[in-house]
């Protein structure tokens, strides 16, 4: 069956995301606005419960184009009921499809429970009452679900409205009053009952001056929530955004992030790709015994080796590995005991060294160190006139990159900064640039930047 659906997602992550859907979904009609991507697809729930870079999942109830409210509050109230909610008929054909889907995500939670319960017989380390155990969080929304099917034979099934508003609507309106608006006109029209507290269902209303989206929630927890990261590092869709931008598929290929943190890069880098190995270094012992936990609550532990190092020296031979995955510490959550932009030529020459020709690197930069990374990188025909005019900074501004893949791959050439004591440049001429894309990380924005090591010609 044909379900109209939408994910949220985060800033700069809309593009992955619709990439994402067609791929592993083969969805259709895949149209994206900013911080939503919709979709149509027939393929399974669990499966699309499985995506990487989405936020939240909805049932699609309505998608239309942006109303103008008055400020008159009864005018207002008509408004929303015609645009807003619309056809009461939609409505409960939307809930019918949504108590289907509820069964269907139960149905297939109880089928992995019955086979890690036979999996645990095998073993002999069943109880007999371990399968009241297994169950997600899924279990209690079905128990609603069930509730909500007893009601809706009487028409009836309790809600709230969480409502989002931006532009001209929000100047006149608050989330708050509208959503007391709409939720009256969903209980005249509808007769629902509302529950601010413990509803059977939420639904989700966004105005904004170019959209009105109406949809309800399939999933209680997001899809970015990651239940294997017992410690929380880089945000999930993030760190598997810098595996979905390198240029080549990893399976078979040896991958390191030299300053792995909790391990989050190659959490979802592991998720992905089986056939991969993974490695993963950092200085901080803390951090080393916190990947760990992670990569044993994840069943990783076989897959992603950990090692105590300093990714300015990286215990490597030359041209060890085929990709280097790095979240760059911005000095902000994470303590760092070096002074990145001064240490960032250093790292990436360093990172450079290990890597194979043909090999690849993914760099995860604040924008200050994008920044950085402009005046530090130039290409070769900016270095010709650098060396005529004995200048070792070049300017760029990373702004304009946002969410663009550059037209014609270039090389780049590495320099030490002006406030080094030597004036001879640090070169590094095997790198060609491939892909800068822009993502929020909620109170600040980065940039990921990705490369392609070439073979060096003197």
């Amino acid at each position: 069956m044909m379900r109209h659906l939408y994910c949220t997602a985060g800033a700069g992550m809309e593009e992955l995301l619709a990439e994402e859907v067609q791929h592993k979904l083969c969805a259709s009609q895949v149209e994206q606005i900013p911080g939503r991507v919709f979709f149509c697809c027939n393929a399974d729930l669990y499966t699309v419960t499985q995506l990487k870079s989405a936020e939240r999942l909805f049932l699609l109830l309505r998608k239309a184009e942006p109303i103008s409210l008055p400020k008159n509050p009864a005018k207002a109230a008509a408004v929303i009921k015609e645009r807003v909610v619309g056809d009461p008929d939609i409505w409960k054909q939307t809930l019918l499809t949504w108590t289907a889907l509820q069964e269907e995500l139960h149905s297939s939670q109880q089928r992995g429970n019955k086979r890690r319960r036979e999996e645990d017989e095998e073993e002999r380390l069943i109880v007999a009452d371990e399968s009241t155990h297994t169950l997600t969080s899924s279990t209690h929304l079905f128990k609603k679900t069930s509730e909500m099917d007893k009601e809706s034979h009487q028409h009836t099934s309790s809600f709230r409205v969480s409502c989002r508003c931006s532009g001209v609507i929000a100047r006149s309106y608050t989330a708050q009053r509208l959503s007391r608006i709409i939720g009256r006109a969903i209980k005249e029209d509808l007769g629902w009952k509302v529950d601010l507290r413990e509803p059977v269902l939420e639904v989700n209303v966004y105005l904004s001056d170019d959209h009105c989206v109406v949809g309800i929630p399939l999933l209680k927890h997001p899809l970015a929530s990651r239940s294997y990261m017992k410690h929380n590092g880089l945000r999930s869709t993030i760190a598997w955004a810098m595996t979905s931008l390198c240029p080549k598929q990893l399976n078979d290929c040896v991958i390191l992030d030299p300053m792995c943190g909790v391990g989050a890069v190659l959490l979802e880098a592991a998720q992905e790709y089986s056939n991969a190995v993974f490695l993963g270094m950092d200085t901080e012992t803390s951090q080393l015994q916190k990947a760990a936990e992670n990569l044993k609550a994840s069943g990783m532990e076989g897959r992603v080796q950990l090692l105590r190092s300093s990714a300015i020296e990286i215990p490597l031979a030359d041209g060890a590995v085929d990709v280097v995955l790095c979240d760059v510490p911005f000095g902000r959550k994470f303590s760092c005991s070096s002074d990145m932009p001064t240490a960032l030529p250093h790292l990436l020459r360093e990172m450079e060294r290990v890597i194979r020709v043909g090999g690849h690197l993914v760099l995860l930069l604040s924008l200050q160190l994008s920044a950085q990374l402009k005046k530090i990188i130039c290409t070769h025909k900016h270095n010709q006139l650098l060396n005529s005019s004995d200048t070792n900074n070049v300017h760029t501004d990373p702004s304009n990159t946002r969410n663009e893949s550059t037209d014609k791959p270039e090389t780049l050439t590495f320099h030490k900064s002006s406030s080094e004591a030597s004036n001879t440049p640090l070169l590094i001429s095997s790198l060609q640039a491939q892909r800068t894309h822009k993502v929020s990380l909620g109170s600040t924005d980065a940039f990921i930047h990705t490369y392609t090591k070439i073979q060096h010609s003197h």
